[in-house]
């Protein structure tokens, strides 16, 4: 008798592989794993070798189709990215089975400059410009203004800033950014805007089309210490004040003071362009006077409808004599609002009106009787001494200056001075310890003249802490 093997009977809850027999458990291909991985190929179809496009400047990687994120070596962002960049299926059905296979993918990491990078290389790159101009001789408003942009970061927006030889031109990326900048000056200095556009491209297919935008803006060409005459009909409608008048401060507003009454006035934006007048002399136009004696005026009566008057500052009448004239007799009676300020011997800038030759329409229609014979603008205090004193400094934008001389020194001295002197002023700016300077004790030096205290000075620690990451230069 022959006896003949029998085949392997599948134990209880297995069967066999449809395709080589094997008993294997139930599985929904009904084939074993070696039959399977003969069969499928799941990584069919996703490619083995991909590109990573990587901005340098900004170290970013694009995650498709336009945006670029900040990933770390190793992080899952990073492999999160990569995963999104296989086309396919990373799994691979066959009748509800699951499969999975190992198998490499090769990322190639490719340099590719970011569109916001490569607006800020090319700097010509700009959708829209602010252009800020002020036609005087002296910067003192410009400095303000950019002390103003920084504490404020408004700067950081900017492709590019461009000094000119009356103005400085900020060029941005976006329209919104240009108008937030335009937004700033109108509420920070008097100035009027205008608004223009040039047609770059049209669609005619999407009716879309493609500006540039420019905003022009000019502020009031007066700036602090300046000497005025005001229209009539100006001074009357601020409280009947004398048309010669010194301009004390430039904020939102200019901030004017008759010098024979101690009136005080603001004249905004939209006023000064309706009655618009102009400076009668420049900050290299004062010429220094000694005082010979003083007299406070205690008593003053002024007519009906009168404004208001100055509380920081006093009524004198003062004798004066240029400094320049001294083998001469000749002494100046005027009336001036720094009667607080100035003693006997004390060194005075002023602007001398009897000697000068001053073309204004208003200057002149105006009785000479009420014209004085000078006009005292501030104190004059040893400048070396208050530069070797003054242990605090500024920060600086930066900014493209080509095709212009350095920034003018005593410009710039000026206007560090009047930040020593007006305590409202330098309360919106950002002031900075000087460490390679010696601490002030006092706010006044052995001459009276004003300095800045250590309260009122910020820690300097890095340069980059106060603008935002931007590197400043310091002045």
């Amino acid at each position: 008798m022959e006896y003949v093997e029998a085949p392997p009977i599948a134990s209880e809850g297995s069967i066999l592989c449809c395709t080589c027999g094997v008993p294997i458990p139930p599985n929904p291909a009904n084939m074993c794993v070696a039959c399977l991985r003969t069969t499928v190929d799941i990584s069919e179809g996703i490619p083995k070798s991909v590109t990573a496009l990587f901005c340098k400047q900004c170290e970013r990687y694009l995650q498709p189709p336009a945006t670029w994120i900040q990933c770390a070596l190793e992080s899952r962002e990073l492999l999160a990215l990569c995963l999104k960049k296989l086309k396919g299926s990373m799994t691979k059905v066959m009748n509800g089975a699951i499969l999975q296979q190992v198998f490499v993918v090769e990322f190639t990491i490719q340099y590719q400059m970011c569109d916001d990078c490569h607006r800020v290389e090319a700097k010509d790159f700009w959708k829209a410009v602010v252009q800020v101009r002020q036609k005087t001789s002296h910067k003192k408003t410009f400095y303000y203004l950019e002390q103003l942009i920084l504490k404020h970061k408004l700067h950081t927006n900017a492709l590019n800033i461009k000094e000119i030889h009356d103005g400085i031109d900020f060029y941005y990326a976006t329209k919104q950014h240009a108008l937030k900048m335009t937004d700033f000056l109108q509420c920070t200095v008097p100035c009027r805007s205008k608004t223009s556009q040039r047609l770059i491209s049209h669609d005619i297919h999407s009716n879309t089309f493609n500006y540039k935008s420019t905003y022009s803006l000019e502020i009031v060409p007066i700036c602090k210490d300046n000497v005025v005459c005001l229209p009539p009909r100006l001074a009357q409608s601020l409280g009947n004040m004398g048309q010669v008048c010194v301009c004390v401060r430039v904020t939102s507003a200019i901030h004017l003071i008759d010098p024979r009454t101690l009136q005080i006035a603001e004249v905004d934006g939209s006023t000064y362009w309706r009655y618009p007048f102009n400076s009668l002399c420049s900050p290299r136009q004062l010429e220094e006077f000694i005082v010979m004696d003083t007299e406070i005026i205690r008593d003053l009566h002024l007519g009906a409808g009168a404004g208001f008057r100055s509380n920081k500052h006093t009524l004198a009448d003062v004798w004066v004599q240029k400094t320049s004239e001294l083998d001469t007799s000749q002494q100046y009676h005027c009336r001036t609002f720094l009667g607080h300020l100035l003693n006997i011997g004390d060194l005075v800038l002023g602007f001398d009106f009897a000697n000068s030759n001053v073309n204004d329409d208003y200057l002149n229609k105006m009785n000479p009787n009420h014209v004085p014979d000078v006009v005292l603008i501030k104190k004059s205090y040893d400048r070396s001494k208050r530069a070797r004193r003054r242990n605090w400094k500024l920060k600086e934008m930066e900014r493209d200056r080509e095709g212009l001389d350095v920034v003018d020194e005593r410009q710039y001295t000026d206007f560090l001075e009047d930040l020593e002197e007006d305590e409202a002023l330098r309360k919106n700016i950002n002031i900075f310890r000087d460490t390679s300077r010696p601490p002030v004790e006092s706010d006044t030096d052995d001459e009276g003249a004003p300095c800045i205290s250590l309260m009122e000075m910020l820690e300097d620690m890095t340069l980059a802490d106060a603008t935002g990451g931007e590197v400043l230069q310091c002045c």
